[in-house]
């Protein structure tokens, strides 16, 4: 599997269980899943998330993920950061970009990077860490 990145809200959004009566409890969670994750595969990953950083999560490296923030509050701050982020890269088709959203899919697709749905990876995160 190449670099993840992954479009934080996009991907806690496209599940139904509460998220949004703690989005903070969300976050973190997402990224604990990732961390299992990297650590079952040793595949890099960026988790992207809106938002203002969280305390006691900033910008940086968690345990082998990558965590960034949108640059800006608004529409599609966090789908700018992920472009600017891959554009950023060497290779950008070297990474994967997971979002459910079209506009982004586009975005990346452009630069040459290929994009996997919110649901592949939730699937592939259940199956290696089912909580």
């Amino acid at each position: 599997m190449p670099h993840l990145v992954v479009d934080g809200m996009n991907v806690i959004g496209s599940r139904p269980d509460g998220w949004w009566r703690d989005r903070a409890r969300a976050t973190r969670r997402l990224l604990g899943r990732l961390q299992t994750l990297h650590r079952t595969t040793g595949d890099p990953v960026t988790l992207v998330l809106d938002g203002r950083p969280l305390p006691d999560v900033p910008e940086g490296a968690h345990d082998g993920v990558q965590v960034l923030y949108a640059r800006r509050g608004g529409a599609d701050a966090a789908d700018d950061r992920i472009v600017e982020f891959v554009a950023g890269l060497e290779n950008p088709s070297a990474v994967a970009v997971v979002t459910s959203d079209r506009g982004l899919r586009a975005r990346v697709g452009e630069l040459g990077t290929p994009a996997m749905g919110a649901g592949a990876l939730l699937a592939r995160l259940d199956e290696a860490d089912p909580t």
